[in-house]
């Protein structure tokens, strides 16, 4: 009996986690299809974050789920045309708000997906702000989801700094200090020092 249980449960996991590497697969094919910049960026923010949550030392099961969750973070820009994100951050108040609507949008998205139900938080709440300022639903501090968190840095980070065109003309205390300039306001201060010294390889690195 107690076999027979063992076995259905390892084939329900495997079972699970092919499911869900397929519609992740799926979603990044659509992505890129899309937009080769959203592709790359989420292929950058999922290996962030991952490492991240490796130097947190997190459980396994929840890098895992931050990796996926990374690599579909952005989804919901699916639903926002071309016309609109080429011109972020340079928006109208009407395309702010649909902007805005992304983080549900994709959450929404994955809701009847096998497996994924446990990325939706993650997905959702990876705008919102250590300060309360984010969206959608104005969440603070530890309220925020922790794999939200360190995706909404990785994401923030390769967005506005590692994208941004005087990036190679940075030195590490400069991008070091556009990071901690969000400590405490944009961003959980624990995960901004773990993924400073992720980024940089180096352990070493203090505020």
């Amino acid at each position: 009996m107690y076999s027979s249980s063992l076995f259905q449960s390892l084939y329900t996991s495997k079972s699970n986690q092919y499911k869900l590497d397929t519609i992740v697969s799926h979603f990044l094919d659509l992505l890129q299809m899309k937009s080769r910049n959203l592709y790359e960026h989420a292929i950058r923010v999922s290996n962030h974050s991952a490492a991240t949550a490796v130097y947190m030392r997190l459980p396994t099961d929840d890098i895992r789920l931050i990796r996926y969750a990374g690599l579909l973070h952005d989804i919901g820009l699916l639903c926002v045309p071309n016309s609109i994100l080429d011109k972020a951050p340079y928006l109208s108040r009407r395309e702010l708000q649909l902007y805005k609507k992304h983080p549900d949008l994709g959450a929404n998205m994955l809701e009847s997906c096998p497996g994924c139900q446990e990325l939706i938080p993650y997905i959702r709440f990876h705008h919102e702000r250590w300060d309360g300022t984010g969206f959608p639903k104005h969440l603070k501090n530890v309220n925020i989801p922790l794999g939200a968190r360190i995706i909404s840095l990785a994401s923030y980070y390769d967005d506005v700094i590692y994208s941004s065109p005087d990036f190679k003309n940075k030195s590490k205390a400069d991008v070091t200090r556009d990071i901690f300039s969000g400590s405490g306001i944009l961003f959980d201060p624990d995960v901004i020092s773990a993924f400073i010294k992720v980024i940089f390889h180096d352990t070493s690195i203090t505020k």
